[in-house]
C-alpha cells in the first residue's frame, strides 16, 4: 500500500463504523472494531494487492476481526466494566430532539422497526444486507464473507424477502 492510498484508506471509517455498530450492537465495541480493523490493516499493508478493492480488504479485515473476537467473548466473557456507561446527550442534540417531538416519536418508532427486523435476521443474512446498503458489489460481498457470489446473491435474495415481510406495513 502507497502513501497514495492513505487518503482511500481511511475513506471507508464511516462504512466499517455502520457494519461494526450493526455486528457488536452499541458505539463503543464498534468503535474499537473498526481501530483494530485499521490497525490490522496497516500491520497487513504489505499484503493488500494494488489495483484490488480496498474497500473490500478492509469490510473482510473487519469481519475476521469480529469473529475473532465473537470467538474469544465465548471462551472467556466479561461482563460489565466502564464501556458499559452510557454517555451524556450534548445539548445541542437535546435541543433538536425537543424541537418536533411527534417527528421524533415517528422516527424512533420506524428506526425500532427497522433495528428489531435487521436484528431477526441471521447472522449471515444481516451482513449481507449490511454489505449491500455499504454499496458493495455481489462479486466484493462475497471477497469479504469468503464464500460464493451465488451464496450472496441467495442470501440477499432471501433477507429482503424477510424484510420485507417484517416491514410490510410501512410499504403501504
Amino acid at each position: 500500500m502507497s502513501e497514495a492510498d492513505g487518503p482511500d484508506f481511511l475513506a471507508y471509517a464511516d462504512t466499517l463504523y455502520n457494519l461494526a455498530r450493526y455486528l457488536t450492537g452499541n458505539a463503543a465495541d464498534a468503535e474499537e472494531l473498526v481501530q483494530e480493523t485499521y490497525a490490522r490493516a496497516l500491520r497487513g499493508a504489505d499484503r493488500f494487492e494494488p489495483g484490488t478493492n480496498l474497500k473490500a480488504w478492509l469490510f473482510r479485515i473487519l469481519r475476521n476481526t469480529w469473529i475473532s473476537a465473537y470467538r474469544r467473548r465465548r471462551i472467556d466473557p466479561v461482563v460489565g466494566g466502564l464501556d458499559t456507561v452510557r454517555p451524556a446527550v450534548d445539548g445541542a442534540r437535546e435541543q433538536w430532539l425537543r424541537d418536533d417531538t411527534e417527528l421524533d416519536r415517528l422516527r424512533k418508532l420506524v428506526a425500532e422497526d427497522i433495528e428489531r427486523a435487521l436484528a431477526s435476521l441471521s447472522e449471515e443474512a444481516r451482513t449481507v444486507v449490511l454489505l449491500d446498503m455499504d454499496g458493495l458489489t455481489e462479486t466484493e460481498a462475497a471477497a469479504v464473507l469468503g464464500c460464493a457470489v451465488g451464496t450472496v446473491k441467495s442470501r440477499l435474495s432471501r433477507a429482503r424477502a424477510a424484510l420485507r415481510r417484517q416491514l410490510r406495513d410501512y410499504a403501504r
